[in-house]
């Protein structure tokens, strides 16, 4: 048994993506899709897009989230960084590992104050809460500083534009062999140019439909 598939995680879990799959989001549904794809990509009107999802949940699938666990797991990670903690399905799984692992600490940062509330609700509710720090505004400003010298693990799911900049933030912090996981990366082609380049410093594969896997070499 394990922290991810026994209660309290399980239940709330379980609660948390019906209700992500329940919810919609009338602005969203106003844009066509060549629109929100065009804010996808977008360096300048990302702001603009994620106000409109701000009552949207964005969570990584069932799938990834159980990937992440597993990650966090085999490789014994201590310290995490998650870039866009939404309403905390992706943070909750990863803190279950880190609980399994023996302990450890998550930095996570998250742009809209409403969705940092309930996160943090979740958190608590999941018993998980003294595994995680969330940090509310920028993340260009909150993982700029006091971070810990050695991360094992950094999941970006945030603003897809700003993938490039916040590894960039990241980079001198990732130790040798950790992982980076970027969820829907396709929407950022700079940032997979960057990882998948010979001799940029990764390793890269796309893994199932909507993840970028990547290793920092030595």
């Amino acid at each position: 048994m394990t922290t991810l598939n026994t209660a309290p995680l399980a239940p709330l879990l379980a609660r948390l993506f019906a209700e992500a799959d329940a919810a919609t989001s009338p602005a969203m549904s106003a844009l066509s899709r060549e629109e929100r794809d065009r804010l996808m990509h977008s360096k300048t009107e990302y702001l603009h897009l994620y106000g409109l999802m701000k009552d949207l949940w964005l969570p990584v699938s069932r799938e990834t989230g159980v990937l992440l666990y597993m990650l966090a797991r085999s490789t014994r990670a201590r310290s995490i960084v998650e870039f866009g903690t939404s309403f905390g399905i992706s943070t909750l799984h990863l803190a279950a590992a880190l609980r399994d692992n023996g302990g450890g600490r998550i930095i996570t940062s998250e742009f809209e104050p409403s969705k940092v509330a309930r996160a943090r609700e979740h958190l608590v509710e999941g018993g998980l809460a003294d595994l995680v720090e969330v940090r509310e505004g920028d993340a260009l400003k909150t993982l700029g500083a006091n971070l810990p010298e050695a991360v094992d693990l950094l999941l970006l799911d945030g603003a897809k534009p700003l993938y490039p900049e916040i590894l960039g933030l990241m980079e001198s912090r990732l130790k040798p062999g950790a992982l980076i996981v970027a969820d829907n990366a396709d929407f950022c082609l700079e940032y997979l140019e960057r990882v998948r380049a010979p001799g940029g410093g990764y390793m890269s594969v796309p893994f199932a439909e909507d993840v970028e896997l990547s290793m920092r070499m030595g």
